[in-house]
This record gives C-alpha cells, sequence and structure tokens, in this order.
C-alpha cells in the first residue's frame, strides 16, 4: 500500500524524474572516480557502481568511509560497490569522492553534474508508464490525504467494529506497540548494516528469541521465515535435514489431518515431502484408528506430522500426547502449526505435548497488523536436537551448524517490524499473556452460547466447550428458507460487521474467532446482529417474506440503492439500512452492492489439487 500511494503521489512524470536523478548522481560519481583513476567497466549502471582497483586499497576505502558514517559493500575480489537513492545530493557526491581519495574542494561536483551527458538509449523503456488516471490526479498533501481519507472510509475495520474473522486473529494493534517502528533508529537501518551499527536489534532478537523459547518451550528459535506459511515450509525442511543426517533420506511422507490448517499441505509438498491425510472423527477430532494405519503404512517412509493445535475446528485435539508419542514411535516428527497459539499462551507449552518444531505467527498471536497483506513474520522454534538444522544466512551468523539454506532474503525476515511484538510481550507479561489466552477461550464460549439456540454448533470438545473459535454450521438453512452461507455474511455489513470466516474448513459453514481484544458489549452486538438475522430467516420459512426478495438475498443494501427514487422490495427501506437500533448512532454504508463470488470461481482454473488427492500418498 505505501508502494502504490508512492506511485499515485509521484505519478509516472516524478518517478521519472527521480530516476534520472538518481541516474544522473551515480554518472556524475562514476565519472569522478574514473578521474581518479579507478577501473569502473563500460557495463550499463543505473544506481550502483562496481569500482575496481584505483589508488586505494579496499580496506583503506572502508576505514575511510567508516569514519564517514559511510555504508560500502565489500566484493571478495577486493572490488567496493555504491548504491545511491533517491536523497543523494552534491554533499553526498563530495563526501564519497573524498572516500575514495578525492579532494572535494578541488572539483566543482555542481558543474560536473550539469556537464554530465548520459546516452540512456538501449535502457529507456518506451511504452506508456502508469496510465491510470489514479496517477495522474494527486500532485499535493491535501489532495493526497483527501483520497486517502475516501479509501479509508470504505474499509470496515477494528475502528468500526470487531472482525470475527476465524483463524485469522484480527485483534487490536495498541498504539504504544506501533509507535517504535516509525523510529529512525529502527526503521532507517538496512537489513545488512554491519552488526556494530545495529546493538539494539542484536538485543530486541536475542531478548524476542527467548521470550519465544520460553512460551513455547522450544529453545532453538529463527526469526528468518517472513511469515507463517513459510515457517511452516521452513521447520519442514528443518525436519528433513535432520532425518537426512541421521541417514534416514527415505522419510519422505507428511501426514496431515483434515482439520489442519489450510496451507499445511502446499507447504509440505513445497519442501519436498508427499502427503498423506488422516481423517477426524464426527467430533473433529483426529482419528486414532485411521492415524495408527497411516503410521503403520508409512513407518519407514514417516518424516513427520502436521498436526493444528487448537485444531482449525475450534476445539482442542482429545489424545495430543498420545498422537506424538505414536509419531516419534514410529520414528516421524512433530511438527505444530502455531496459527492458534492465541489459545495456548501461558496455559501449555508445545513442548509439552510432545512438539518438536513449531512456528508463530507473529502477525497474529502477537499483534503484528496482517491485514491488507501487511508484512508478517513466521519465526520458527525448535527442540535442541532440531537446533544444528535452523536455516543459516550467508551475509549473517544465524542457524545452525549444519543448517539449512536461508528461506528469506534477510537473516531476521522483516525485523522492522518485530518491536511490534517485542512491545507487546513486554507490556503484557507473562500474566497478561495467560488472561489474554483466557480470555479469547472465554470469548469464543460466549459466542457459541448465544448463538447455540438458533445456529447449530458443529464441534465441541470433550466437556461441550469450543477453543478459541467456533464453527456455526448454515447448511440446514438452504433446505428451509433457501438461504446460503453467503447470503448472512452480506446481510452481516448491513449491521456492520465484517463476516468471519466463510464455509472453510467445512463448507457451509462460519467460522468465528473474537479474539480477547472484543468485550461484552461488542460481543454482545455482534450476537444480536445473528440472532436478528436468524428471525429474518424465520420470516423466510414461515412464508412471511419471498425466497428470491428479501434483506439477506439483496444485502448489502447501499446508500446509492436505499436512497433511489424506486424501492419495488417487501420490506422497507429502514429494514434494509437498519435493521439494528445502534445503527442510528453509527451506520457503516458498504460501497459496493452484491458481487458474484463464484464468478471467478467459474472463469479460473487452479492448478493445485484438493486436499483429497493427497489422501493417499504414492
Amino acid at each position: 500500500m505505501i508502494a502504490s500511494m508512492y506511485a499515485v503521489y509521484h505519478g509516472p512524470e516524478g518517478l521519472v524524474r527521480i530516476a534520472r536523478r538518481v541516474r544522473g548522481w551515480t554518472g556524475v560519481l562514476r565519472q569522478l572516480l574514473v578521474g581518479l583513476g579507478y577501473e569502473l567497466g563500460d557495463e550499463p549502471f543505473f544506481d550502483t557502481l562496481r569500482v575496481g582497483r584505483g589508488p586505494l586499497a579496499q580496506d583503506e576505502i572502508f576505514s575511510r568511509a567508516e569514519l564517514a558514517g559511510i555504508n560500502l559493500r565489500r566484493y571478495e575480489q577486493g572490488d567496493v560497490g555504491v548504491s545511491l537513492g533517491e536523497p543523494v545530493g552534491v554533499d553526498d557526491i563530495a563526501e564519497l569522492y573524498g572516500v575514495f581519495g578525492g579532494q572535494p574542494d578541488g572539483v566543482d561536483i555542481v558543474s560536473a553534474a550539469a556537464e554530465m551527458v548520459v546516452d540512456d538509449a538501449a535502457m529507456r523503456r518506451e511504452e506508456p508508464l502508469l496510465t491510470h488516471p489514479v496517477f495522474h490526479r494527486y500532485r499535493s498533501e491535501t489532495e493526497m490525504m483527501r483520497y486517502l481519507e475516501r479509501l479509508s472510509s470504505r474499509d470496515l475495520t477494528l475502528a468500526t467494529s470487531m472482525i470475527p474473522l476465524g483463524s485469522c486473529t484480527m485483534k487490536l494493534n495498541a498504539a504504544a506497540e506501533m509507535f517504535p517502528i516509525t523510529w529512525p533508529e529502527f526503521a532507517a537501518v538496512h537489513p545488512f548494516a554491519p552488526v556494530q551499527q545495529a546493538d539494539g536489534y542484536r538485543v530486541l532478537f536475542e531478548r524476542l528469541c527467548g521470550w519465544l523459547g520460553e512460551i513455547t518451550g522450544l529453545p532453538a528459535v529463527s526469526l528468518m521465515p517472513n511469515a507463517g506459511a513459510q515457517g511452516e515450509y521452513s521447520g519442514l525442511l528443518v525436519i528433513r535435514a535432520y532425518h537426512e543426517a541421521r541417514g534416514q533420506q527415505q522419510r519422505d511422507v507428511c501426514l496431515i489431518p483434515e482439520s489442519a490448517h489450510g496451507t499445511n499441505p502446499a507447504s509440505a509438498v513445497m519442501a519436498g515431502l508427499s502427503v498423506a491425510v488422516v481423517r477426524c472423527d464426527a467430533e473433529g477430532n483426529i482419528d486414532h484408528a485411521d492415524l495408527a494405519s497411516k503410521l503403520e503404512r508409512y513407518r519407514e517412509r514417516l518424516a513427520a506430522l502436521m498436526v493444528t493445535y487448537p485444531s482449525t475446528h475450534g476445539v482442542f485435539e482429545q489424545g495430543i500426547e498420545e498422537i506424538c508419542r505414536s509419531v516419534h514411535e514410529a520414528g516421524g516428527q512433530v511438527y505444530l502449526d502455531g496459527a492458534n497459539m492465541n489459545a495456548m499462551v501461558g496455559l501449555v507449552r508445545p513442548s509439552e505435548l510432545g512438539v518438536d518444531v513449531c512456528h508463530l505467527n507473529l502477525h497474529k498471536t502477537f499483534c503484528i497488523p496482517h491485514g491488507g497483506g501487511g508484512p508478517g513474520m513466521g519465526p520458527i522454534c525448535a527442540a535442541e536436537h532440531l537446533a544444528p538444522y535452523l536455516p543459516r544466512h550467508p551475509l549473517a551468523d544465524v542457524g545452525g551448524r549444519d543448517g539449512i539454506g536461508p528461506v528469506s532474503g534477510a537473516p531476521f525476515g522483516s525485523p522492522n517490524i518485530l518491536p511490534i511484538s517485542y512491545a507487546y510481550i513486554a507490556m503484557m507479561g507473562a500474566e497478561g499473556l495467560q488472561r489474554a489466552s483466557e480470555t479469547a477461550i472465554l470469548a469464543a464460549n460466549y459466542v457459541a452460547r448465544r448463538l447455540e439456540p438458533h445456529y447449530p454448533v458443529l464441534y465441541k470438545g470433550k466437556h461441550g466447550l469450543v477453543a478459541h473459535e467456533c464453527i456455526v454450521d448454515l447448511r440446514p438453512l438452504r433446505a428451509s428458507a433457501g438461504i446460503e452461507v453467503e447470503d448472512v455474511a452480506k446481510r452481516l455489513m448491513d449491521y456492520g460487521f465484517h463476516a468471519p470466516t466463510m464455509s472453510w474448513p467445512v463448507a457451509g459453514t462460519l467460522m468465528i474467532e473474537p479474539t480477547e481484544s472484543e468485550g461484552k458489549t461488542e460481543l454482545d452486538r455482534f450476537c444480536d446482529a445473528m440472532i436478528a438475522i436468524r428471525e429474518e430467516i424465520r420470516e423466510i420459512e414461515r412464508g412471511l417474506m419471498p425466497r428470491d426478495d428479501n434483506p439477506l438475498k439483496n444485502a448489502p443494501h447501499t446508500a446509492a440503492r436505499v436512497t433511489s427514487s424506486e424501492w419495488n422490495h417487501p420490506y422497507s427501506r429502514e429494514k434494509a439500512a437498519f435493521p439494528a437500533p445502534w445503527l442510528g448512532q453509527q451506520k457503516y454504508w458498504p460501497s459496493v452492492s452484491r458481487l458474484d463470488n463464484a464468478y471467478g470461481d467459474r472463469h479460473l482454473v487452479c492448478a493445485c489439487p484438493p486436499l483429497e488427492a493427497y489422501c493417499d500418498a504414492p
């Protein structure tokens, strides 16, 4: 979003102007260095120069650069790399000229820049750039501010209401946690800056890894994975490396229960493993008989079991310790998907269950915002026997002695967002983190109990309780009222709520996760909306409202539709747009009417096989 708005503000002319400026200063510096006697090839350049032999040796140049507060790139062959950016100016060029042994006072850099002629015909882009009108409209801060405000007003965010997306943990990201990422001491450090220039980051990494290790009971931590799915991939590669080091390269099968997180099969395949699916029973738990059958079948090839705990069925898996023991007895390792760790922190450590490695979604449980495609962090925590295989990086001293190769471009993933999770853990403390988990579980059970008289709750644990989320079953409504799950989801927009996760992991259901951020008042408001929608469905069931023309089938109702001069529906405009009393005080207006959700499904062909295709590994 930041990059796109940068393009909107500058437009094609501005971006070209910036590019020409950077290219021009790079050309000036190149010309000055050639004049000093340095070797620079004739290859095309843009913003980066590779400086070869000249008056000063590499070590001397780096010593002078360090005194000037400048970081350069050191090539093994003795060359020096220089990259210029948008902020570069006359003073920067003069300082760099001095670093390479020139006398800045003895050269007119401004004149050199004015006389600089670069033949860039071979590199020039000929086709039009950024042709959409949006890249030509906003050229002042005032205009840009209003444009951004118009966009943000169309979004339903946590500033509007709770977002009950199951398995996504859309919870509060406190302002106090967000402030540090704006500090230049964190925001302006290059990922490959010399370690002595990043002592603050080093302390943050060490403390954060210590905390995550304590929370999980798995002391070996890698911050390199840049997302939850990348954490899954990394953890499985670590398991593969462990097996290979023990001479068991044949272990290439990964067991994945039906209740696992959706990215698990893809991660396993990416890691070079074959997937075998383990069935679940009617209560949503792993079918122990089917697991035993799969363990026996793949005993010599078993690499790992990937288990999500609590599962995406919204229950704490019964017999999880026994499951882990049986996998270990078969020679496999246990990988825990930590997407639902916000129901475990402070209550139980994955290591206590028998888990060997897990990833943590810092962009969920530990408060880094992840809506809108923001940067994620999925560090992995591993037991001691897997520590030697944690991912290494060629430009940093990280990972184990026999570690797998890098799984991310930078050794610590996206380090500039780690202060968010650091601040969250530091401010919550052990007691607060446990309280958050307890509150998340309590909130989910409260929602489940309030909704159960109106919508069946699909899965429950041994004592009739859910974990941090619950799945409500809407499938019976198709027969009784012709209502689909998407009708309820879209009607929730009229009530001012984002819909829960729809039709996953079970088609025709809603998976609701209230999180620990929401108080009873907001939980009741959401439940009241769901119950009111159920009453609207009962009107259809009783024949009081047509099946094809009712508030659910026509939802969401935009302001344009409600204020139109024509209204030909059997219910009032007030019922359409203001179905609940609180909407008179604060109304969120959807900006777009109903879209055909399935259109894309019908017009795109996905190359990924469904989970069922992996039921039996070859």
